[in-house]
């Protein structure tokens, strides 16, 4: 079976940066919002793992950990058709256009 995008175990990749840092306020939100789904059932974590499994490989090596959860969390919710991608496209711009671009 070939190694997925997502399968990094075991490959160099570099140092780890340890040191503390800050989050930002986006990815405070994505984590409250993914734990909120979970909590309520909306998702599970066996759910997020295909997900980010699933997702085009430049785009997965391209996001952040943070900008990862987004992209399942709007893949889960468009496929439990909870939300469509037109609406969540229609809110982010809406949030975008109040407070700026994250």
């Amino acid at each position: 079976m070939p190694r997925g995008h997502h399968d990094v175990g075991g490959l160099p990749g570099g140092s780890i940066d340890r040191t503390e840092h800050q989050l930002e306020d986006w990815e405070i939100l994505a984590d409250a919002i993914n734990q909120a789904l979970g909590a309520k059932g909306i998702k599970r974590t066996d759910e997020m793992r295909r997900a980010r499994e699933e997702m085009d490989s430049e785009q997965y090596k391209a996001f952040s950990y943070y900008e990862r959860w987004v992209a399942s969390l709007e893949s889960i919710l468009a496929e439990k058709k909870i939300l469509n991608r037109e609406e969540i496209d229609r809110k982010l711009a809406e949030m975008e256009k109040r407070w700026g671009e994250p």
